[in-house]
């Protein structure tokens, strides 16, 4: 029996009932509607439930979807999605600044960062957090310092906390061969094919028409499967990411972010739109923002004349000051200046969020990836490790926040040789004819971008 993960009515449903509830809508009388016809709570971890609903609880479930997108919400005014009403927001939104492009050695430097966090970070995906702390002491890789492996880790420990089933024979210190195919640099790729494309003044249709065109529906996940089956459906962007679509706060337009960044050296007020224009096709309100933050964060990074405090400072600025997304990073910046141990800014982060958030929202992740930087102080090593050992969505955390140190460190040769040598400057995808490119090539094409006229 095949159960498409990401699209059932009656596992959306549960998604939805908990992002009413942090939107600011109130679900409660149609939650009952649901429970009193034997609906469920969504998997915790999985994307599909084990067993095929009764063909009317998923026509109920399709009707609350659809009572629930009716709510009114009363973070609407603090909280919207269109760029106009964000700019309104943002008293300080950023100016530009006359700035060179990143060479393609810097730019390589982010690329590698990117795959490095990302790539540290699968074999714990899905992983609670005591048992990420437990696989990574029990070979006395704690506080992070490099791979995970499964050496010398106990069986019992092994079968209590078993590696993510994708990415175990290719993610691990002892089998890495290679960047494996991961949806955090699939993304980029397609980014650089857009710019290719269209320039920076493409269209939200745009990058619909070319995920329809290159992006294998497989290989999509949470808000960009659902995107994706709204469009084959006739709905068009940006309706694609409200229809019935619980995880449009999700993580998913935040990894699509760095290529706009990368692009707009100087300009962190440009990559902040280009970054929302991508985002809109599948997220709302503080998916877009984290998105924007993570692109204008970048586009200060990519001048190579601030420090990341300073670069995540310019970040902030193009969030709503009165966004959930803004008092989480506020969140962040405070308990990673306070704490000297990264544990017990974790723990506080977790405390906050995990009770309330699934663990591929973008709000916790977000927070998670500021702390990380700010505790390493931009350090390359530190920031991946820490922002991997807090747990929640690993490989995007740790992707995002290579991006970010890489860029800053400079150079590929900065980022110690431990980190790069397994990649072995090959990459694997499934998109259009990147698949074995190496990172000084995918440098090469995105310094041409960041220079066309």
């Amino acid at each position: 029996m095949l159960r498409l993960t990401w699209v059932q009515p009656e596992d959306l449903l549960g998604h939805e009932l908990h992002q009413a509830r942090l939107d600011g809508r109130e679900p409660s009388r149609i939650e009952a509607r649901w429970r009193a016809a034997g609906g469920l709570e969504p998997p915790e971890r999985a994307g599909a439930s084990p067993n095929r609903a009764s063909r009317y609880l998923r026509l109920l479930a399709e009707d609350l979807l659809d009572e629930l997108a009716d709510l009114p919400s009363k973070l609407a005014e603090d909280e919207p999605t269109d760029l106009a009403k964000i700019k309104a927001l943002c008293p300080d939104w950023p100016p530009q600044v006359s700035a060179p492009a990143p060479t393609p050695l810097t730019l390589e430097a982010s690329w590698l960062g990117r795959a490095i966090g990302c790539l540290l970070g699968k074999p714990v995906e899905k992983l609670p957090l005591d048992g990420i702390r437990a696989l990574a002491k029990a070979t006395g890789n704690w506080p992070l310092t490099t791979y995970f492996t499964a050496r010398g880790v106990p069986g019992d420990l092994l079968a209590q906390y078993p590696w993510n089933r994708r990415s175990a024979t290719t993610s691990l210190a002892e089998n890495i061969d290679g960047m494996p195919e991961d949806d955090d640099l699939n993304y980029p790729l397609l980014n650089l094919l857009l710019l290719g494309r269209h320039g920076r003044a493409f269209t939200t249709t745009d990058v619909a028409q070319l995920w329809l065109d290159e992006l294998p529906p497989g290989r999509t996940f949470t808000a960009e499967r659902i995107a994706f089956r709204n469009l084959l459906t006739g709905i068009e962007p940006p309706h694609t990411a409200r229809h019935r679509n619980p995880f449009r706060e999700w993580i998913g337009a935040l990894i699509r972010a760095d290529v706009h960044g990368w692009t707009n050296p100087g300009d962190p007020g440009a990559a902040a739109e280009q970054a929302h224009r991508d985002a809109r096709l599948t997220h709302t309100a503080n998916g877009v923002y984290a998105a924007m933050f993570t692109a204008a964060t970048l586009a200060a990074a990519a001048t190579g004349t601030h420090d990341i405090h300073a670069c995540l400072h310019t970040g902030r600025t193009v969030v709503p000051p009165r966004s959930r997304l803004a008092r989480a990073i506020d969140h962040a910046l405070r308990s990673a200046r306070r704490h000297q141990d990264f544990d017990d800014v974790v723990d506080e982060l977790h405390a906050t969020y995990s009770a309330t958030h699934h663990w591929v929202h973008a709000v916790p992740n977000t927070a998670l990836i500021v702390a990380a930087l700010t505790h390493a102080d931009g350090d390359f090593t530190g920031s991946v490790c820490r922002a991997v050992s807090g747990g929640w969505d690993t490989d995007s955390a740790g992707a995002t926040a290579g991006s970010i140190a890489g860029l800053l460190a400079g150079t590929p040769g900065a980022l110690p040789e431990r980190w790069r040598a397994p990649l072995k400057n090959r990459l694997a995808t499934t998109v259009a004819d990147f698949d074995g490119t190496g990172f000084d090539t995918l440098a090469h094409l995105t310094h041409l971008e960041a220079t066309r006229p």
